[in-house]
C-alpha cells in the first residue's frame, strides 16, 4: 500500500486521485489518498499575510515523518527553494495554464467599468487594474465552489485558475478563458508535483514514470524566473513558458514569457526570450536557468522596483 499525501479540498483531492490512479497504475500497488490539513486549509486570512509554503509545510512534515510515501502539491504552492531531503520526482502533464473568469457568461471586455471582480492574487490584481477599466478588485479566499457561488450576489465575477476548474468539471461554467496578452499566469499554474523522500530510491525511480518532460521544463523555466527575483508564489509576478519539439530529436524549444507588476497596476516590466534544451541536458538546470536569465533582464528594466 502506497500513502499518498494530499490537502482535503475538493480541488486537492480531485488532483491527488488523479495522480493516485497514475501511481496504481505503474506500480501495481493499492494507493490510500491520506488527508493531511494544512495552517492554509484552517485560516481565512489573505495568502499574502499567510506566507509562502502555507499549503505545503504540513505535507511535507508528513513526509518527513514516515505518515505518508509520496505528497502531491500544486507546483505554484512550493516555495522555490527545494529541501535537501526531500524531491519532486515527477510533473506530470500540465493542465491549462490560463486564468479563467467566470462572470454569469460575461467577456472581460463586457464587463461594465467598476465592476467588483473577486480574486486575492496580488498577480491578478495588478493585472486587471493595469486593464485601466477602474474594475474594483475583491480579496476573497474559500474553495471553488465559495468563491464561485459570490458571482451574482455581491460580485460581477471571479478570477480562478482554469485547471482547478477542469479538474472538478467545472469548466463549462467558465465565461471566458483569458490570454496569457491580458492575464500572464502564476509561475506553474496548472502544473502538479510529486515528492517523496530522497531515500525511498526504488519509489522515486517508480515515480519518474509520471513525468512529463515538456511539462517539467516549462514549470523549470517559470520557476527560475521566481527564484531569481526572489518573489514568493503570492507576489505579482508572472510567467509562461510555452514548449514544443525542437529541430534535433530530443531537442525542447521554449519560448518563456516574464512579467512583474506594480501592486496598483500602474506600470509593468514585461519581456520574453527563447532557447533550446537539447536532448541530453538536464532538463531542470537548463531550463531553470532561461528563467534566471530573463529575470536579470527583468530586474534591468526596473522589476525589483515594482516588487519592493
Amino acid at each position: 500500500m502506497i500513502r499518498l499525501g494530499t490537502r482535503g479540498s475538493k480541488l486537492a483531492m480531485a488532483q491527488s486521485q488523479q495522480v493516485a490512479d497514475e501511481v496504481a497504475r505503474v506500480t501495481g500497488d493499492a494507493v490510500e489518498l491520506v488527508e493531511i490539513t494544512t495552517p492554509g486549509d484552517r485560516s481565512m486570512a489573505p495568502v499574502t499575510q499567510l506566507g509562502v509554503g502555507v499549503f505545503v509545510s504540513a505535507l511535507r512534515e508528513a513526509l518527513e515523518e514516515d505518515r505518508i510515501d509520496v505528497a502531491v502539491h500544486s507546483f505554484k504552492d512550493l516555495p522555490t527553494a527545494q529541501p535537501d531531503h526531500l524531491s519532486i520526482v515527477a510533473v506530470p502533464p500540465r493542465a491549462d495554464a490560463r486564468d479563467a473568469l467566470i462572470a454569469s457568461g460575461k467577456t472581460l471586455i463586457d464587463l461594465p467599468e467598476g465592476s467588483r471582480i473577486g480574486t486575492g492574487s496580488p498577480r491578478r490584481i495588478s493585472q486587471l487594474l493595469a486593464l485601466g477599466r477602474g474594475f474594483e478588485c475583491v480579496p476573497i479566499r474559500g474553495n471553488i465552489d465559495t468563491r464561485m457561488a459570490r458571482v451574482g450576489d455581491d460580485l460581477d465575477a471571479v478570477v480562478l485558475a482554469s485547471a482547478g476548474l477542469i479538474r472538478v468539471g467545472r469548466q463549462g461554467e467558465i465565461s471566458e478563458f483569458l490570454d496569457p496578452l491580458q492575464m500572464l499566469p502564476a509561475p506553474a499554474q496548472g502544473a502538479l508535483a510529486v515528492e517523496c523522500r530522497k531515500s525511498d530510491k526504488t519509489l522515486s525511480a517508480i515515480l519518474g514514470k509520471l513525468n512529463d518532460r515538456y511539462s517539467q521544463t516549462a514549470v523549470a523555466a517559470e520557476r527560475g524566473l521566481l527564484a531569481r527575483l526572489e518573489a514568493g508564489c503570492s507576489a505579482p509576478v508572472a510567467a509562461l513558458a510555452d514548449v514544443s519539439e525542437g529541430e534535433e530529436p530530443g531537442d525542447i524549444d521554449i519560448y518563456l514569457r516574464g512579467a512583474a507588476i506594480a501592486l496598483d497596476g500602474s506600470h509593468t516590466v514585461k519581456l520574453s526570450s527563447t532557447a533550446t534544451v537539447a536532448a541530453d541536458d538536464d532538463v531542470f538546470q537548463t531550463a531553470s536557468n532561461v528563467g534566471r536569465a530573463l529575470a536579470e533582464e527583468l530586474l534591468a528594466e526596473g522589476a525589483a522596483e515594482l516588487l519592493k
